[in-house]
């Protein structure tokens, strides 16, 4: 089983760098699932019904989310039927939406969830650990696969440690910059952050010249998305069906002039 995870998609320039690429990924890579992190796709913050449809078009299979899920108020009129929607379990408000997702591959059920750190997080409401502990004990799966929307990447792998023999995939997800951290613990794979998908002159998505002012001078700023050539950050993960493990996750990125690179 070969399951290709997106990370944050910022803004238009991320999500046409998804529209334009996971077809022709899903293809050549002979991918089996394709999960991507939405929550900053429309406008840098939230998501709306159009968004979630045209990346399900594009060949995103579930969408996961984070703490910028309730940004914009139209999800309100659509998360309870977006059914390959998952937000954060332990996010306020916690009681709209589903928190994960059992998709059937190969013949296999494997288990989407979401659920975000609270190390220096806002409006999160009980500890991700609990409520993976809930998830591991309510839903029957034969893999479980978690996007970690987290800020510390001591809290991410903590987490990865905690649930090594439990969970098969621990991603994390928030930071918008890809570490080089991709291995296997226990039967999980992990890494600290997948990156984003956005524009690639950027501060983790947004335009420079503001995050710069913001920066320096006392003037607020509104954080615009950046625009102009992007990139697209993800990783690939492959299990083993029989021994119920990960085997491998490697790191992928396509960059402007550079093209696709895969790094173990």
């Amino acid at each position: 089983m070969r399951i290709l995870f997106v990370g944050d998609i910022v803004g238009s320039v991320g999500r046409n760098m998804v529209i334009n690429n996971v077809a022709r990924l899903k293809d050549e890579l002979q991918l089996d699932l394709v999960v991507a992190n939405g929550e900053n796709s429309a406008h840098g913050k939230g998501i709306t019904r159009k968004i979630y449809h045209a990346l399900l078009n594009a060949g995103v299979d579930v969408i996961t989310m984070g703490n910028h899920t309730y940004s914009k108020d139209p999800i309100f009129q659509f998360i309870d039927e977006a059914e390959q929607l998952v937000v954060p379990m332990n996010l306020n408000p916690d009681d709209r939406g589903q928190h994960y997702k059992v998709v059937e591959v190969n013949g296999y059920k494997v288990c989407i969830c979401n659920v975000m750190g609270e190390v220096f997080m806002i409006e999160v409401n009980s500890s991700p650990f609990d409520c993976m502990k809930e998830i591991l004990r309510n839903v029957e799966a034969d893999f479980y696969f978690c996007d970690f929307h987290a800020e510390a990447t001591s809290e991410k792998l903590a987490f990865a440690y905690y649930f090594k023999d439990e969970i098969h995939a621990v991603i994390g997800t928030h930071t918008h910059v890809q570490t080089a951290d991709n291995r296997i613990i226990g039967k999980c794979a992990y890494i600290s952050d997948a990156g984003m998908c956005g524009a690639y002159e950027s501060i983790i998505g947004r335009d420079v010249t503001e995050v710069l002012t913001r920066f320096t001078t006392d003037e607020k700023t509104r954080f615009t998305v950046a625009e102009g050539e992007g990139m697209l950050n993800a990783v690939v993960i492959e299990f083993d069906e029989a021994q119920k493990c990960a085997t491998s996750i490697k790191r992928l990125q396509i960059l402007p002039e550079k093209g696709e690179i895969y790094s173990e």
